[in-house]
């Protein structure tokens, strides 16, 4: 389908600063949809294939404190989950979003259910959790399952570096890209809007909420769990990963059989960002589920 024209960016004022968020296409009497990145400090440009989803409905997107094109102050006291928190909120609210649905990615399935925890449910058409991680234990289960699959000498460089703490060592560099060329972007070479969120990465959020690497929390969120939230949801879900995802199948179908009104779609031959592997049965699954529950 056809890309919606870029309809309208700008800023919002929120705990420590200002972030930017973009609408992508025309208000219809459809519900927009609202993009939680992952990371954190992923911003917004992988997820941007979601643009076709605008030709039905407002696509709004923002890069949270910290990464691309928001503000990034230095004080790390600001990235907590409370704090994130409150930031949604207070995008909802200035940008006049009383009824949408929410997409959540990695991290922003955190951020979601954290904040429903918080602001409840009203006005919440749907929510989809894409490669969640809900629960830091469940998510990192499946991602360092995955590790045994590389090189033994890869296997040895991560055991070693997360023994000494010697994160920056090439060897576990090397490994840890070997690891997001099967887990978490199976596309070669990497798109661009990839690339480029790597480069706009907010990696004092990242580092100081997660850790040194995508299998490896050593930061704030190393004990989060949200799994008490996903019992008392009514709104209705839609779980997606893909096959070699690093929220792998098995952790989400637990979320899946906990959540009252949820289904679960697996892509094949995908990963962590199988919305780039497999776009036109991503955006197919999503745009029938919306159809569905409204």
């Amino acid at each position: 389908m056809a890309v919606a024209p870029i309809k309208e960016g700008g800023w919002v004022d929120v705990p420590g600063g200002k972030v930017w968020f973009l609408r992508v296409g025309r208000r219809t009497e459809r519900p927009p949809l609202l993009v939680l990145h992952g990371g954190p400090g992923a911003p917004h440009d992988f997820l941007l294939p979601l643009r076709d989803l605008a030709d039905e409905r407002q696509v709004i997107f923002y890069d949270q404190l910290g990464c691309g094109n928001s503000e990034r102050p230095e004080d790390n006291g600001l990235w907590t989950v409370d704090r994130f928190v409150e930031e949604l909120h207070l995008v909802r609210t200035g940008l006049g979003l009383e009824e949408m649905h929410v997409m959540g990615c990695s991290w922003g399935t955190m951020l979601l259910t954290s904040y429903l925890e918080e602001h409840g449910q009203d006005g919440i058409v749907s929510t989809v959790m894409s490669g969640p991680a809900i629960s830091t234990k469940i998510f990192l289960d499946g991602a360092r399952g995955h590790i045994s699959s590389l090189p033994e000498e890869m296997r040895d460089r991560i055991w070693k570096a997360e023994s000494s703490g010697t994160f920056d060592d090439p060897g576990y560099q090397e490994a840890m890209m070997e690891y997001y060329r099967r887990h978490v972007c199976r596309v070669d070479p990497w798109p661009e809007i990839v690339n480029r969120t790597f480069e706009k990465m907010g990696q004092a959020v990242y580092r100081t909420m997660w850790g040194p690497s995508e299998f490896t929390c050593t930061g704030t969120l190393k004990d989060f769990d949200n799994r008490n939230v996903l019992r008392g949801l009514d709104v209705p879900v839609l779980y997606t990963c893909g096959e070699f995802d690093e929220a792998a199948p098995c952790g989400v179908r637990k979320y899946l059989d906990i959540t009252p009104n949820a289904e679960m779609v697996i892509f094949p031959k995908a990963s962590h960002m199988h919305h780039l592997e497999r776009p036109s049965e991503f955006s197919r699954a999503v745009r029938g589920f919306f159809h569905r529950v409204e």
